[in-house]
């Protein structure tokens, strides 16, 4: 559902805005809403979805997997 928001800007701004989103082919008030929501962080991946599959899982011949099952596992 869509509300009505009633903002104050500079005067100068305001033509530079409404230039801004007509050269991208949006209004002015699609160009606020996606704003704010890049900045709310409504669009953004959550933190599982951003590391998910940047992981790979550990190996045996792993020096690291060696170093830490020595470590913890005797």
């Amino acid at each position: 559902m869509k509300q009505k928001l009633t903002i104050t800007v500079d005067a100068e701004i305001l033509p530079l805005a409404k230039r801004y989103a007509r050269s991208r082919g949006v209004s002015l008030s699609a160009l606020v809403e996606q704003s704010l929501r890049e900045m709310a962080g409504a669009g953004a991946p959550s933190f599982a979805a951003r590391w998910r599959g940047k992981f790979r899982a550990a190996t045996r011949d792993d020096p690291r997997y060696k170093a830490l099952a020595k470590k913890y596992l005797q």
